[in-house]
């Protein structure tokens, strides 16, 4: 096990543990995948590709989390995981956490004020976590 991640876990903590599950695990990068293709198509809409790249990027990490055997209690923490689940550094996982600031605005306030810069920055990190993500085989099973 992970000791950063079970620190993390349990009663009113960020984590809780539950075995990974082989379906869900290649689901949600199959739509990850899906998502990542959609995201860079410039023929979307910028709004459309940022959407696109962000569902991407959560539906990889939250893969990861539960590759590891953890269901996070929020969106942020599994960005805020992946030096521990997939081993990347902050110039991935600051980019997804900036782009969880702009999604929470767009969608509570009204306020998505993206460009074509962060969406070119958020594709290409969601694609750094797609790679190390794809060396994962599914799991077996309970860890």
């Amino acid at each position: 096990m992970n000791s950063a991640l079970e620190k993390l876990s349990g009663p009113g903590k960020s984590l809780r543990s539950e075995p990974p599950d082989a379906k869900e695990f290649t689901g949600l990068k199959r739509s990850g995948h899906a998502r990542l293709v959609d995201a860079a198509k410039t023929d979307n809409s910028l709004e459309s590709r940022f959407d696109l790249a962000y569902n991407a990027a959560h539906s990889f990490c939250l893969a990861a989390l539960r590759w590891h055997g953890y269901r996070p209690a929020n969106r942020y923490i599994a960005f805020q995981a992946l030096p521990h689940t997939l081993g990347l550094g902050p110039e991935v996982w600051r980019v997804l956490a900036k782009c969880h600031e702009l999604r929470n605005l767009g969608e509570y306030e009204g306020d998505l004020n993206i460009d074509e810069r962060i969406v070119s920055d958020l594709v290409n990190a969601c694609r750094k976590v797609a790679m190390a993500l794809d060396t994962l085989k599914p799991p077996a099973g309970p860890k």
